[in-house]
């Protein structure tokens, strides 16, 4: 339905792959630079947790809210043009909030304005992203594909940050808002060199609210997806901990310099790209619920350890161990989605992830950002981890039946 067809020795996808590739890396850079720099800058003018939870609020909520409905515009239309707008509009607010800046209108209320527009612009973006993988790229590469993917967004995260506190450091943040003008207009010319089909839909159109009620209940009624969607939103809750508290944790168990804090972004970051690199030279994991089950496990095991690390350096090990795993059961998720769901549905299932993964963390956050204050958070990570490895020996009773998982659907 809708499928691309890649014909027996054409080898013309990899080129759109690593067009498209690196179109949405080149954006991811940019935008990655300015969500740090705005953090940072915030809590340097003000110094209030009030201001940061409303920039929380500000990056996350509204992706979550457009989120559904962009799932649905994803199956509708054509996923590059989807795609090519929401960096433009990303482009044009940032672009119109560097002059602001360099103007001398300083204010944080506009900052917070503008990450409303680049949050709903992302929560449109993002379903379309990962249903166009599956048109451009053949089944088989799937997996191989969404590695190199994850490795590049790795490598990315691991230098943002530090281009971000140059540029915040030594110049002016008007520069990082450039440099997400800059690189949204590169991604948008790449996309403009590759060609993606809008797909075609067999039923008649039906109002955005029937496709969107539509959408829900085919994921919810396909099992490998309910399976999926479960264990995904359970998983995020239970990695918020590792997630948000352990620079508390830092702080509070090893020291407050700022090297210690660096130290822990980028070991994290540094395990998910060699995790990224070892899945795309994977190419592909036959059983890819079982995949999910031992990744989940690890976490689980790794998550506790961080609790009962005593030396610093021995943290930082564990922590880097651990993010080599997110890569693996990301791909395995991805893939697995992008195996099973129709070209037409895919925008929909995957604006569902989004909600989850944008949407868990910040509430369970109101559970254990008060809890980190009544007890250790060793003590956190050591329930919670408990928990992780415990959901992934459920999952795994589910891995046993098939290899791809396409028997529960």
């Amino acid at each position: 339905m809708g499928k691309k067809v890649f014909r027996s020795g054409n080898n013309s996808w990899k080129k759109e792959a690593a067009l498209f590739l690196a179109s949405q890396n080149i954006s991811l850079f940019g935008s990655s630079v300015v969500g740090f720099t705005i953090i940072w800058y915030i809590t340097l003018q003000t110094s209030s947790g009030k201001w940061m939870m409303l920039s929380t609020i500000s990056s996350l909520l509204p992706q979550v809210l457009i989120s559904l409905w962009a799932g649905v515009w994803a199956d509708r239309y054509n996923r590059k043009y989807l795609i090519i707008l929401s960096d433009g509009l990303i482009a044009l607010s940032t672009l119109g909030l560097a002059i602001a800046f360099m103007a001398g209108y300083r204010s944080i209320e506009l900052l917070l304005i503008v990450s409303v527009i680049r949050s709903v612009c992302t929560g449109i973006q993002t379903p379309a992203v990962g249903a166009v993988f599956p048109q451009i790229v053949p089944v088989e590469e799937l997996t191989r594909v969404n590695g190199i993917n994850q490795a590049l967004n790795s490598l990315l995260l691991l230098l943002s940050p530090a281009v971000g506190g140059i540029i915040l450091g030594l110049l002016d943040i008007s520069w990082a808002f450039f440099i997400d003008v800059i690189t949204a207009a590169i991604a948008i010319i790449i996309l403009c060199f590759i060609k993606i089909e809008k797909v075609v839909r067999d039923k008649e159109v039906i109002s955005v609210l029937a496709e969107l009620r539509q959408g829900i209940k085919f994921a919810l009624e396909h099992k490998l997806l309910r399976l999926i969607i479960i264990f995904y939103g359970i998983s995020f809750f239970l990695i918020t901990p590792a997630a948000f508290l352990t620079p508390v944790m830092i702080e509070r168990s090893f020291g407050n310099e700022v090297w210690r804090l660096t130290a822990n972004e980028m070991v994290w970051t540094v395990g998910s790209l060699i995790g990224g690199v070892f899945v795309s030279l994977r190419k592909e994991f036959k059983n890819k619920l079982r995949t999910i089950a031992i990744s989940l496990m690890a976490f689980g095991i790794t998550f506790g350890l961080l609790g009962v690390a005593k030396w610093f350096m021995m943290y930082l090990v564990i922590m880097g161990l651990a993010g080599f795993f997110l890569p693996i059961i990301s791909t395995a998720e991805t893939v697995l989605i992008q195996e099973n769901v129709e070209d037409a549905m895919m925008g929909r299932v995957f604006s569902i992830i989004q909600i989850i993964s944008a949407g868990v963390m910040p509430i369970a956050m109101l559970l254990f950002g008060p809890l980190a204050d009544m007890v250790s958070i060793e003590s956190i990570l050591m329930v919670t981890g408990a928990m992780l490895a415990g959901l992934g020996i459920l999952f795994s009773k589910f891995s046993r039946y098939n290899k791809t998982g396409k028997q529960l659907s």
